[in-house]
């Protein structure tokens, strides 16, 4: 039933998005992309103000070079998000090895320039924000491929709905825990990935919920599939919302200058 749901939503949601104007879409995805940045960071224990965002994401000159590596991790961020929308457009696509380190390479540039290609991590962190168990080392490269082969299996494909394949991807990304550093951006991107190739928007987890998001993570894959589920069906009812207001604000304008 909640399966039945979604797609119900977002049908809906199609239809708001194919009837809107370019300058409404604009808008949308500015005020989408703003929250994404802002509470995927938030859920990795950094928080950015709006005037940060604003000036990575909008000034042609940035107005405090002091804050230049905010600024530049903000468009990192951004310039990922960009990247895994390009490749969900293409027909086909097989998420493999190299398409995951192209997003890590995204987030953190400054760990592959001049190195090749994007290496995994080669100890066990002592500090992180995620108190889950994660891969040793020298598992890391045998559980990414095992995790590859599985989203690409032909059974998967036909016997998994795409939240259950996008919660699960991004779950078994986070228990391997890849990358020297922002490997839960990297597993919410591919889930997004997984979302958008789907025909479902992004599942944006607020930072209201880092902490049940975590335990989550400790718990089990269904207690992390159903945060995924709850922050997409809260993504499309914020979209939901927004395309209202926008239809009923250009609606009372119409009127009055009628």
């Amino acid at each position: 039933m909640q399966a039945q749901r979604l797609d119900e939503t977002l049908h809906v949601l199609h239809g708001e998005l194919e009837k809107a104007d370019a300058e409404t879409l604009s808008e949308y995805h500015k005020i989408f992309d703003f929250s994404w940045i802002y509470h995927d960071s938030a859920l990795e224990g950094v928080v950015y103000n709006m005037d940060e965002l604003q000036a990575a994401l909008e000034a042609s000159e940035l107005p405090d070079p002091a804050l230049g590596p905010v600024y530049d991790e903000i468009k990192q961020n951004q310039g990922a998000i960009q990247l895994i929308r390009e490749l969900a457009d293409k027909k086909r696509l097989t998420i493999s090895l190299e398409v995951i380190k192209r997003i890590y390479a995204m987030l953190a540039p400054e760990e592959v320039e001049g190195r090749g290609p994007a290496k995994y991590r080669k100890d066990m962190p002592l500090h992180r924000m995620y108190f889950h168990d994660i891969s040793k080392p020298e598992k890391i490269s045998y559980k990414m491929r095992q995790l590859v082969t599985w989203m690409n299996a032909a059974d998967t494909r036909r016997s998994t709905h795409t939240l259950r394949l996008a919660a699960k991807a991004h779950y078994q990304l986070l228990h391997i825990y890849p990358f020297p550093k922002h490997s839960g951006k990297v597993a919410r991107l591919l889930m997004n990935l997984i979302l958008i190739r789907g025909g479902y928007p992004p599942a944006i987890i607020h930072a209201t919920e880092r902490q049940r998001y975590y335990d989550a993570l400790k718990t089990s894959e269904d207690a992390t599939a159903r945060i995924v589920t709850e922050a997409l069906i809260a993504s499309m009812n914020s979209a939901l919302r927004f395309f209202e207001q926008e239809e009923s604000a250009r609606g009372g304008w119409r009127a009055r200058s009628a």
